[in-house]
């Protein structure tokens, strides 16, 4: 039986599936526009969709709300706006609740962010990847070097303080040099959040299928350490694997993820995780577009649904919490999962004899070692 004393923090996940063209190494439910997207329609089903949510969240706030994709900045800003007006009337949001728009440098122009800024959104996150021309030609992106660097600083005259940068290291046949040159032209554009991804080769994916020549383990190691070193004397705090923040920008809908906290997820192939006093349980939108827009709202637009076993709970607990650099307070695992901390003794202390974590009654926190081989960390439970 699971016991919680309080249901952990609420947000809120918006899909928006389109996109320009379909990256060669994207496993996200993604889907090349190959005609007019239909806006109006899928805000529609979006508030459908909601609406069919929302006995499952009656009475808790919404902390924040992500809006990804896909390409979210292909919908006009007055798309943007009535959606997030109408999300405003549905829920009761957080006073400073945090918006963030994912927005592709090939679908930018001042005029479109400062719509976006007007609607509502308050933090950007954007898709550059890198910028060498070479570099985001073997990466299928549709933009180019100057898009990218036009996008940082339309943002800013947008209006935006706040926004990250997505970047990549480990691409094709990259240096650790031409990595760290693409970490020294993003900090100088000032962004207050870096997110930086190794590049992995996911199933279902044309890179996986046709996998192109990739650095090996240790020419990757040096890529990492050296942007480690970069971010850091930039004052850019390492709060997460693959995040970098300057102080008070960490990206709080990432933390509540990864600290285990709920969430709705509407659009096609969205995915929710929902705790109450029945336990923990995960559910999923239908993935195609189409399917989507003619079933959301109605019980045949749900794809399944999962309560989450005991042993499935401990391991999605250990498997976003320890991602978290500085760790997190030994109280949090009975919070989030309703199970006592002692039913993890046994791999707690073996992971702390192979030097992977630091552990007492009132901390847990992965050690340098712990972070570099986190998929063995994890596997201990």
């Amino acid at each position: 039986m699971l016991n919680f004393a309080s249901l952990p923090p609420l947000s809120l996940y918006v899909h928006i599936p389109w996109c320009v063209r379909k990256c060669p190494y994207c496993d996200f439910n993604s889907h090349a526009a190959r005609e007019k997207i239909p806006e109006q329609q899928y805000v529609d089903a979006l508030l459908r969709d909601l609406e069919q949510d929302l006995p499952r969240a009656w009475g808790r706030t919404v902390h924040s709300i992500f809006i990804g994709g896909g390409t979210p900045s292909l919908f006009s800003p007055a798309a943007i706006d009535r959606l997030l007006s109408a999300l405003r009337a549905r829920l009761p949001l957080d006073q400073d609740v945090e918006i963030t728009l994912e927005a592709n440098p090939g679908t930018v122009e001042l005029e479109r962010f400062k719509g976006f800024r007007e609607a509502g959104v308050n933090r950007l996150s954007i898709g550059v990847q890198s910028f060498e021309p070479e570099k985001l030609k073997a990466l299928g992106r549709v933009h180019g070097r100057e898009e990218a660097l036009h996008a940082a600083e339309a943002a800013r005259a947008a209006g935006f303080d706040n926004f990250n940068l997505d970047l990549m290291f480990g691409l094709p046949q990259q240096t650790p040099d031409e990595a760290l040159a693409d970490i020294r032209t993003a900090i100088g554009l000032q962004p207050s959040h870096l997110s930086v991804y190794q590049l992995t080769l996911e199933p279902n994916t044309l890179f996986h299928a046709q996998p192109p020549a990739l650095p090996d383990d240790d020419s990757a190691w040096e890529m990492q350490n050296r942007l480690q070193a970069e971010l850091a004397a930039a004052d850019y705090r390492q709060y997460e694997i693959s995040a970098y923040a300057k102080p008070g920008y960490e990206c709080r809908h990432n933390l509540n993820y990864w600290t285990f906290g709920d969430y709705l997820g509407i659009g096609a192939g969205a995915h929710a995780k929902i705790t109450d006093a029945g336990g923990i349980t995960r559910l999923w939108k239908l993935k195609q577009p189409n399917d989507y827009l003619r079933a959301a709202g109605t019980p045949a637009g749900i794809g399944g649904a999962d309560k989450l076993l005991r042993e499935h709970i401990v391991t999605e607990f250990m498997m976003n919490a320890l991602r978290i650099t500085a760790g997190f307070p030994s109280r949090l695992f009975a919070e989030r999962t309703g199970l006592p901390i002692s039913v993890v003794a046994k791999p707690l202390e073996q992971a702390e004899r192979d030097g992977l974590i630091g552990w007492d009654a009132q901390s847990l926190r992965p050690t340098e070692t712990g972070l570099r081989f986190l998929n063995n960390l994890v596997a201990l439970f």
